[in-house]
């Protein structure tokens, strides 16, 4: 039965960060991850780095190609009520800027890495199981040829997502779910058209909610307020860009183009507690999911594994326990801010259907239009000031 220090579960941006920063310190690892190398380096998710995930991964050695390729914006807009409102992330947050650079990049550089330190990242090995959590775990696998093996472990990170196997590890006894389903979906595109602007553009329109987003100056990412129970059926591509046309309006003009990708996405908010057990630790979308509004899930997942490999080096560094069982408490700081911002954009932004909330969320976007103390609470919750940024320092220069 093949063994390691700390099994990993999931090769998304999580998983294989967590893999990296371990090696760095001389801690082995393995990593298990149910596709195919191709399929995870293909995945389109999320594009926004926060200015502290961004000096992340500089500082561990993998942010090289992100440092040529990807987009640095100093600030977003939002349109909303025929007007459009600028938020200069430099000046309201003390020089934090964001970069838009996809999160499957970030994957390949990342697998690129690992591979070239001779890191073990199994691919087409889907975990199955993991058993024995109070002392000797162990993850139950399926090998690329249908045959079952297990790997033993010291701990056992789960990096799988929000449908992988290891959240439901957490016994229904201890475990906690709270969770928030929003009433509408986004359909997101990803286009062969310049941008509709060279930053961001949220928009609060009387149809729906709106984002015009990027990947490079000639991939456009745009999204669309939806009903939950929408069908991409009804949403040919003239359609889209129609509509997208329409809630842009005068904010930015719109250059259609060839839709290469088309996606619903439904939006719910969910937090896990506790996110450990034993000797598995949950990190990144197995612990809590966000909506994408705030754009907050890759750099969550940042935040909650550079806690979990300084807790593991001062394990095996010094047999300290102290850092490991107040991982909850320490991620769940940083979850729970996320969180609110990203609800906090969620129901500011989109069509609500109440009369009463709609009211409530004029005299919010009002409020960011006429107060700069309010600007600078969104410039630092974007950024990433009260999240990655605090957790810099903690990642060795190298």
């Amino acid at each position: 039965m093949p063994r390691t220090q700390v099994a990993i579960v999931g090769a998304g941006p999580a998983g294989l960060l967590l893999s990296h920063l371990l090696h760095q310190v001389g801690i082995r690892s393995v990593v298990l991850e149910s596709r195919s190398r191709a399929h995870v380096e293909q995945r389109v998710r999320a594009g926004v780095l926060e200015d502290g995930t961004r000096q992340i991964l500089l500082r561990c050695g993998v942010g090289e190609r992100m440092a040529r390729q990807g987009l640095v914006h100093e600030g977003v807009n939002f349109a909303f009520e025929g007007s459009l409102l600028h938020f200069d992330f430099p000046a309201l947050t003390g020089g934090h800027t964001i970069t838009v650079y996809g999160q499957q990049e970030v994957v390949k550089d990342l697998i690129r890495a690992r591979l070239e330190a001779a890191g073990e990242v199994w691919f087409e090995c889907e975990a199955v199981a993991v058993q024995g959590l109070e002392d000797r775990p162990r993850v139950v696998y399926r090998a690329p040829d249908g045959s079952q093996d297990a790997l033993e472990a010291d701990f056992v990170a789960g990096c799988d997502g929000s449908h992988g196997v290891t959240r439901a590890c957490l016994p229904a006894s201890v475990r906690r779910v709270y969770e928030r389903t929003y009433p509408f979906a986004w359909l997101g595109i990803l286009a062969e058209a310049p941008p509709a602007s060279h930053e961001l553009i949220y928009v609060n329109h009387p149809r729906g909610f709106a984002l015009f987003s990027m990947r490079s100056p000639t991939l456009s990412r745009n999204y669309l307020q939806v009903r939950a129970d929408e069908s991409l059926d009804g949403w040919p591509d003239d359609r889209i860009w129609e509509e997208l046309a329409r809630r842009v309006d005068r904010a930015a003009s719109l250059t259609p183009g060839p839709v290469r990708e088309k996606g619903l996405t439904p939006l719910r908010s969910l937090v896990v507690e506790p996110v450990q057990y034993g000797r598995l630790f949950l990190a990144g979308d197995a612990a809590h999911v966000v909506p994408p509004t705030g754009a907050k899930g890759l750099n969550l997942a940042v935040c909650d594994v550079v806690v979990l490999a300084r807790a593991l080096q001062d394990y095996y560094r010094a047999g300290d326990e102290t850092a490991l069982r107040a991982y909850t408490e320490r991620c769940l700081e940083h979850v729970w801010q996320a969180e609110h911002f990203s609800w906090w954009m969620t129901s500011i932004l989109h069509r609500l259907d109440d009369r009463f909330e709609e009211g409530m969320q004029r005299a919010q976007l009002r409020a960011l239009r006429r107060s700069e103390a309010a600007r600078r609470y969104l410039a630092e919750n974007y950024t990433g000031v009260h999240t990655s940024v605090r957790y810099v320092e903690w990642v060795p220069l190298t």
